[in-house]
């Protein structure tokens, strides 16, 4: 199926694309170019009652019986159609959310991995089991939460997509997915893939529609059972709330404000590069994006200069593009937010280096940005900007560094770019973040536990913690003795 503008997609319900009961119909278009994409149902709370109710009937029927084995078979089915179908659901993800095609494509690759990590992680959901006491057998089984309500972001809204549903589908639950209302065009076709491959009808179902509205009434059903939340923290906090009356279960994956750490004695000719990637390669839109750079004090100036010469060498433009490395923004109004953040911080006496001014055109484009000269307490250090904006901001020694660091309300990422390898293993004991890298710049691997600290929330991704996060565990007693039970003595 190839990328054809102005397509309308409906709500994906009970294995098919159905229209909206609300009547609610969006055009959708490229935030590179400004042009018309598509044109998708956006789903109302009656929509939302119409998919809970599907994933219920789904979980009750055909899915409910399906063993193991055939669950891998079908996601691993699942993957090899991500994989037939690569071209089309990359260019559609580029020009839906106007991120470089290069970047898309890897993310895409990982989407494919990510199902067939979960296919393969099948095997290891088991219960245990011991004898108590003589007489007494103990056995636990494990069980699919059951209906699970699944709610990504615009930012990454395929590989996210495959971050929920896989676990969700490895463990045996139905889902509800809602994608962005701006960026829902690969979830939508994700599930077609789907039900193509035989997963039974309604056990993935897709319904683009607002937060507030759509995406509140989905997390207070209740039909619903967990909720798994990726997107902001005012966001996640509000989910928290509304899960808290029918205390139901949830995991959020939420912002950061993650630090990449360069000491003195690093490889400067990895380190700068890498440094340049952690923050641009999804124009800065991305949760783990090291977005404070803190640099030791004699390598300081040098290290400015340096980034910002790469930063500026950057090939922004067409998401289309194969040599483009940094595509547009979501939209002209995220573009127009992140500006203020950056007259903030020159506000605040930041020295914007290079960049710092929205691009020429119709496009959603802001150049890489650098602000050096930063104090961790400046807004530009303590907020989020989702952008393609660095701090660098100067230390005197590994204590400094530390406490930097970890000044921040997230716990997300953190990178250490150091010469020494206990330094490393030192910064990494005592860096408050749920993950951290030595000397490498990657973030996300199916099978490596992903997840934050403190504001940037809780419950892991990607890892096989995950599965746990989907699976209820019922403990089973036997009695083994022959004699008979009489506790009272009666």
């Amino acid at each position: 199926m190839a990328v054809t503008t102005e397509r309308e997609y409906g709500l994906f319900i009970n294995g098919a694309l159905v229209e909206p009961q609300s009547g609610d119909v969006r055009e959708l278009k490229e935030p590179a170019t400004g042009t018309a994409l598509a044109r998708v149902a956006m789903a109302a709370a009656q929509d939302v009652d119409r998919a809970v109710e599907a994933a219920r009937a789904g979980l009750a029927g055909a899915w409910g019986k399906t063993p193991p084995t055939e669950r891998s078979r079908l996601l691993h089915a699942l993957a090899d159609a991500m994989q037939a179908n690569r071209k089309e659901l990359a260019e559609l993800e580029a020009r839906n959310v106007g991120k470089a095609i290069s970047s898309v494509k890897a993310e895409l690759a990982q989407g494919i991995e990510n199902f067939r990590f979960y296919a393969s992680a099948i095997g290891s959901i088991s219960g245990r089991s011991n004898p108590l006491g003589g007489s007494l057998l103990f056995y636990s089984l494990k069980e699919p939460v059951g209906v699970v309500g699944q709610i990504v972001p615009w930012n990454y809204p395929l590989m996210m997509a495959t971050w929920k549903l896989a676990p969700a589908l490895a463990a045996g639950c139905s889902v509800v997915l809602k994608p962005d209302p701006a960026t829902p065009l690969t979830a939508l076709r994700l599930a077609e893939l789907a039900t193509e491959v035989g997963v039974p009808e309604g056990v993935v179902n897709v319904i683009p529609g607002d937060g507030p509205t759509t995406g509140a009434h989905l997390v207070r059903h209740p039909d619903v059972d967990k909720i798994a939340f990726t997107g902001s923290t005012q966001t996640g906090g509000e989910i928290m709330r509304l899960c808290s009356d029918p205390v139901k279960r949830v995991t959020l994956e939420l912002g950061g404000k993650s630090p990449n750490i360069v000491f003195a004695d690093a490889n400067i000719a990895d380190a700068i590069p890498s440094s340049v990637w952690s923050i641009y390669y999804s124009a800065g839109q991305s949760c783990e994006a090291r977005s404070r750079i803190l640099v030791e004090k004699p390598l300081y100036d040098d290290f400015v200069s340096q980034f910002a010469d790469k930063a500026r060498a950057l090939k922004v433009g067409d998401p289309l593009d194969a040599e483009t490395q940094m595509g547009s923004l979501i939209s002209t109004g995220h573009r127009d937010k992140l500006h203020r953040f950056v007259e903030t911080g020159r506000s605040e006496g930041a020295e914007v280096v290079t960049g710092g001014e929205p691009g020429a055109g119709g496009g959603a484009f802001y150049p890489p940005t650098v602000l050096a000269n930063v104090d961790n307490r400046m807004v530009v250090a303590q907020e989020e900007i989702f952008g393609p904006v660095v701090t660098i901001i100067p230390f005197d020694d590994e204590k400094d560094a530390i406490r930097i660091a970890n000044d921040s309300k997230y716990g997300l990422m953190a990178t250490v770019w150091t010469g020494d390898p206990a330094r490393g293993h030192r910064l990494a004991a005592r860096i408050k973040a749920g993950e951290i890298g030595i000397n490498m710049p990657y973030t996300a691997f199916p099978g490596i536990p992903f997840g934050g600290y403190k504001q940037s929330g809780f419950g892991r991704e990607l890892g096989l913690d995950t599965l746990e996060l989907y699976l209820e565990t019922k403990s089973v007693l036997v009695s083994t003795s022959p004699k008979p039970f009489n506790p009272f003595g009666l």
